[in-house]
């Protein structure tokens, strides 16, 4: 069979040879396919153009499948190839393989066109022509090169011209010592390989200008005669417009097939060497295909469309103009697919059509064969008719299989596809697994596959749990194939499905499952995470999925494995990075992977740590006073730096101590720097970030200033006499860094203020005081200290006031008189002694004071300590608070100055009213009854003035705290007892008691006291606890009780510890206290609880509380221990917030709480 050939093409064939390979099969699996019959199918065959190379054996591919197995013939160059007459040729076994030894053999004997054919009993398979040529290597023509000589400046060109080799062979400039020739925008070497010179100049003579070509296929080098270049320069050639050097003329044509890749070379000369640029007529350069080479001379397009046709100018441009050139590219076109014919399974009496559907330029031939003979020349068939590139078979009958060839070629080359026509009559077969199970993701397209094979095609149907009928439609589509797909699966769509394939000859069925899941989804997703370095970083990872599903968790850093390493640890939903480093930073991914579906989620790691110290520190700019300090600085490990700590270390006056400098903002590099005279300056830079401070940099190179005066004084100059007729003047001396020069001394200078005496002066070095004798007592003087040094005195000094010692006051206060306000607060009133006899600053008065006695007649004299009140300033009064009422007091003034105490005022006597009582020492209850309780109290401590008398209030307590009504009872000051009776038994009741005087009633002390239980029962009643077996059982539990006491007593003092106890004590209630042991009576109330419930509130087992014995204090008047007054005189404590606050308390404490408050309080 004769196929069109045009030589060349090799690479547009290889397109078909791919195609074909990969034609399309019929969906039947090798179980089905036994026994059923099947033309020959060509599945490998060599490519159209096969070059051999010489020294290895020719291996010409040709398999194809059928059924039966198909049988192998070969033509070459037109006619039959008996391959069993040739000894060198072997086909391989099954195979339509040829392999042919051309060792010992002129392998140009066997070049040629081969032709594969697979016959069996329905039908005959061709392959392609495959065109057998061997690669060759022809030596290089011998030639003697002439010596160039060329001037400097002029263009040249080194022809090349290598041998016509197959393929051809790849061209390179070389020199004797196989060095590459450089190549630059000057020099380039062309696509045929000639070697272009834009202009030469004296370094391009040389004597080994070496062509060499490269053939591939056998690996072979060879080389041209050397060309000797010699560049003069005695006549140099001078600038010049740019000239085409190739392609010549102004235009030229290009021709470049569909699919190919096109190449346009534009190769100028010119002084100075002209650029290139590129431009296409009424169009752009297809970029993502464009590339150039040889700095710009070569424009390369790959893969060449029809587009690409058209006029495209190439530019040559140096400082003296530009020349154009237009390349005019036609793009042609070797047939290729638009449609390729398909196999076709018929029906006996269906009809098919085989198309075979191709373009090119020009326009392809297209011929058709059957069984490879053309279809003119085939045995006529009725049923087939032909039209161009279609053939129509109508009404095929069993017997008709055949192999139809559909052939397309133009003058650059041709298509050839063989499709099978197999006329068969099955009944239907479902090929997809029975009961398979498919799973999917929800709102997922899920696949249920019903692949099936049968003549006539079988018709597809579904049904969903063997009862719904599916049509096609939302949300289900039946595909041609019989795949059933859902578009978006929901849980609901599980379930069981039947795919049923009916044709004329039989039916069948297939069940299938779906089941549709849960999607995984990453809940909690890693977040982005800045970890100082040797800290951990945490990612979190938490996910939810289907139960069903067995999921895996997957970290990954960068895209790639985590690092092997101890420090990384994962969790179940975590991954801990611990002693983070800096090679830890980048993106961390989890991936949750189950069968089905995954979920991933990515975070960064960003590492900081404290930056890198700066480095290479410089110092410009140098005044006698100032410098520029520069430096680099070092990495900032991913957190900015906030600033730069400049310190100094002086290495004249304090050598290996660094000091702070100056601060400048984080992106600063340099620093101007103010300087003291007389230092010795080293300086280093410490960078901080947010993480911490650098370490320091390197010293910088020593600086030193010169020494000046002194720029300033000392400072804190301060005058002060530490004893009479003494002034101590200090001051707080320059440093070594301050002194600005050798010889540091201070000038002392001071006079009395308010005289125009002379000052005095002293100078004096290495001290901080100077003690001036002789001065008068308190005196002001003026006073200054100025520093100097060998090189001057420092600024003029400021003048400070200082005074001479003091000495204790001379006088007393005189004209002490004493107003008492109330029982507890008095008033002093003083004549303020003269200034002159305070011999110093004044500080202030102090007021001593005592009780000598009370003034009730019973009451026996008491020796009580001595009080003291001071009040600062120069103050005539002072109050005395928290005396004691009707009492008889003594109190005498001292004057106070720094040095001590003057002499006491005469003293002073006065006497204080009477005032409320305190509290009652006690209140018992004694003798109770079933309706009777005696109670008994003591007199106060503190009668503070003439005792009138009692009141003692009570009332009854039900089980639920409820208070009842309030009965009220006076006494006099003699009685102390009381029995009452008529009361209700097993009740208790609440006793209030309180002492009185004419001023009026005091404090309230409480007691609570139950009367006794009423036993009395019917006659017909038996009194159990008069039985004899519960007394007995009474006292075995009460020895029970008694021994487990005994064993927690050893064991608590052996250092156990009772649990019962560990828990009391953890949660005892503080209001609770227990019964009084001595009386088995309940502890009393205290009157601070009046307001709170009842529940469990007890006081000391005394009957008494404990208050200050006056309602003012002292603390709340005097400085300190002895109170605090105002400069005024007035008493702070009196008028401030908190003694009002002290007062209301008070106030509260002297009244008898109302019965109905009381009550109040506990709703």
């Amino acid at each position: 069979m004769d196929w069109k050939w045009v030589p060349g093409f090799g690479a547009v064939l290889l397109i078909l040879l791919s195609h074909m390979t990969s034609a399309l099969e019929v969906p039947l699996d090798p179980k089905v396919l036994e026994g059923l019959p099947q033309p020959p199918t060509i599945t490998l065959q060599s490519p159209k153009d096969y070059i051999f190379d010489p020294r290895e054996n020719i291996v010409i591919h040709c398999e194809a499948k059928g059924k039966p197995n198909p049988s192998f013939s070969w033509t070459r160059n037109g006619t039959h190839f008996d391959v069993e007459k040739d000894s060198k040729v072997l086909m391989k076994p099954g195979s339509g393989t040829l392999v042919i030894d051309i060792s010992g053999e002129k392998a140009e004997a066997y070049e040629g066109t081969y032709q594969c054919t697979a016959h069996n009993d329905h039908g005959t398979a061709v392959s392609n022509n495959i065109v057998i040529r061997q690669s060759r290597s022809p030596l290089w023509s011998k030639e003697r090169n002439e010596a160039i000589t060329v001037q400097m400046g002029v263009s040249l060109v080194l022809q090349c011209r290598p041998p016509a080799g197959l393929p051809p062979p790849v061209i390179f400039w070389m020199d004797n010592n196989f060095q590459r020739l450089p190549l630059d925008q000057r020099v380039s070497q062309a696509l045929n390989g000639d070697l272009y010179f834009s202009n030469v100049l004296p370094e391009d003579t040389r004597s080994d200008y070496i062509c060499y070509a490269r053939f591939p296929h056998t690996q072979t080098i060879q080389q041209k005669q050397p060309i000797s270049v010699t560049v003069l320069n005695n006549s140099p050639e001078g600038e010049r417009r740019p000239g085409f050097m190739t392609p010549l003329g102004a235009t030229s044509t290009k021709m470049v097939l569909r699919g190919e890749t096109l190449e346009l070379e534009c190769i100028a000369e010119g002084l100075p060497t002209p650029e290139i640029s590129w431009k296409k007529n009424g169009g752009e350069l297809p970029s993502s295909r464009m590339s150039f080479r040889n700095f710009k001379k070569t424009l390369k397009i790959s893969d060449v469309n029809e587009a690409d046709a058209g006029d495209y100018h190439c530019t040559a441009t140096n400082n003296l103009g530009t020349a154009h050139h237009i390349i005019k590219v036609i793009v042609k076109a070797a047939p290729f697919w638009v449609s390729a014919p398909r196999n076709l399974i018929l029906a006996p009496n269906e009809t098919g059509i085989l198309t075979c559907r191709v373009n090119g330029e020009p326009k392809p031939k297209i011929s058709w064969f059957v069984n490879g003979v053309p279809i003119e020349n085939a045995p006529e068939d009725r049923s087939r008719k032909v039209e161009d590139d279609t053939v129509i078979l109508n009404n095929v009958q069993s017997g008709s299989s055949a192999v139809y060839q559909c052939n397309a070629s133009n003058e650059f080359g041709y298509l050839m596809a063989n499709a099978f026509v197999n006329v068969l009559a099955e009944p239907p077969r479902v090929l997809t697994p029975p009961n398979r199970v498919y799973q999917v993701i929800t709102n997922s397209p899920a696949l249920l596959h019903c692949s099936t094979f049968g003549s006539p095609i079988p018709t597809i149907t579904w049904f969903k749990d063997s009862q719904t009928s599916i049509k096609n439609g939302d949300p289900y589509v039946i595909h041609e194939n019989g795949t059933l797909e859902i578009n978006v699966a929901q849980p609901l769509n599980s379930g069981k499905y039947t795919c049923i394939a009916t044709n004329n000859l039989g039916i069948k069925e297939n069940h299938v499952f779906l089941e549709v899941k849960e999607p995984t989804r990453i809940l909690r997703q890693p977040e982005y995470k800045v970890v100082q370095r040797g800290m951990s970083a945490v990612f979190e990872c938490k996910v939810k999925h289907d139960p069903s599903l067995i999921p895996t968790m997957t970290w990954l850093k960068d895209n790639g494995e985590l690092p092997d390493h101890e420090r990384f640890v994962v969790d179940t939903d975590s991954l801990t990075i611990k002693d983070v480093t800096g090679d830890d930073e980048g993106t961390y991914t989890c991936i949750m992977n189950t069968t089905l579906d995954q979920d991933s989620a990515s975070a960064m790691l960003t590492v900081v740590e404290k930056p890198d110290p700066p480095t290479d520190l410089e110092l410009t700019d140098q005044t006698e006073r100032s410098v520029q300090l520069t430096w680099i600085p070092g990495d900032e490990h991913n957190s900015p730096t906030q600033n730069f700590l400049i310190q100094y270390e002086d290495l004249l006056h304090q050598p290996g101590v660094w000091l702070n400098l100056t601060e400048v903002a984080g992106t600063s590099t340099t620093a101007q720097l103010n300087l003291s005279p007389y230092v010795y300056y080293s300086f280093r830079v410490l960078a901080q970030n947010h993480v911490g401070c650098s370490q320091p940099s390197q010293p910088s190179r020593q600086y030193r200033t010169n020494p000046a005066a002194p720029d300033e004084n000392p400072s804190n100059v301060h005058g002060e006499g530490t004893e009479p007729g003494n002034l101590v003047i200090s001051w707080t001396p320059l440093t070594g860094f301050q002194s600005n020069g050798p010889g540091l001394e201070y000038r002392v200078q001071w006079r009395q203020k308010g005289t125009s005496e002379d000052w005095s002066t002293e100078s004096v070095a290495n001290v901080s005081q100077l003690v001036v004798l002789g001065t008068p007592t308190f005196v002001p003087y003026e006073i200054k200290v100025q520093a100097f040094n060998d090189y001057g005195n420092g600024p003029d000094p400021e003048v400070v006031t200082g005074y001479s010692g003091e000495d204790v006051p001379s006088s007393a206060p005189d004209s002490v008189q004493v107003m008492v306000h109330n029982s507890t607060l008095a008033e002093v009133h003083w004549e303020p002694v003269p200034s002159p006899s305070v011999r110093g600053k004044l500080q202030g008065y102090k007021i001593y004071y005592r009780r000598e006695r009370g003034l009730h007649e019973t009451e026996a004299a008491t020796d009580q300590e001595e009080q003291v009140l001071t009040f600062s300033g120069n103050r005539s009064e002072g109050r005395l608070p928290g005396l004691q009422p009707y009492s008889l007091y003594n109190l005498f003034i001292r004057v106070l100055n720094n040095k001590g105490e003057g002499p006491p005022s005469p003293s002073k006597t006065f006497e204080t009213p009477e005032g409320v009582p305190g509290p009652p020492s006690s209140l018992n209850v004694i003798n109770q009854g079933l309706d009777s309780l005696t109670v008994v109290w003591g007199p106060p401590v503190n009668n503070n003035g003439r005792l009138a008398g009692y009141t003692l209030k009570y009332q009854p307590v039900n089980n639920s705290n409820e208070l009842g009504p309030v009965k009220v009872m006076t006494f006099q000051a003699n009685e102390t007892t009381i029995t009452l009776s008529n009361l209700n038994s097993s009740m208790l009741y609440k006793f209030y008691l309180s002492a009185k005087t004419i001023k009026g009633s005091g404090p309230i002390i409480t007691r609570e006291a139950f009367t006794v239980m009423d036993t009395t029962v019917p006659n017909r009643q038996v009194d159990i606890a008069t039985q004899g077996w519960f007394i007995g059982l009474m006292c075995a539990i009460a020895l029970l009780i008694l021994v487990l006491l005994i064993v927690c007593f050893i064991k608590r003092n052996k250092g156990g510890k009772y649990p019962v106890k560990e828990k009391e004590d953890a949660h005892q209630d503080p209001e609770i206290q227990p019964m009084k042991e001595d009386d088995g009576t309940f502890g009393e109330y205290s009157d601070t609880e009046d307001h709170k419930p009842l529940k469990g509130s007890r006081t000391p087992s005394n009957g008494t509380v404990r208050r200050d014995e006056s309602d003012d204090s002292l603390v709340d008047y005097g400085e300190g221990g002895d109170g605090q007054f105002n400069e005024d005189g007035s008493f702070i404590g009196q008028y401030s917030g908190k003694k009002e606050k002290d007062t209301h308390e008070g106030n509260e404490s002297s009244e008898a709480p109302s019965p109905v408050n009381a009550m109040n309080s506990f709703v």
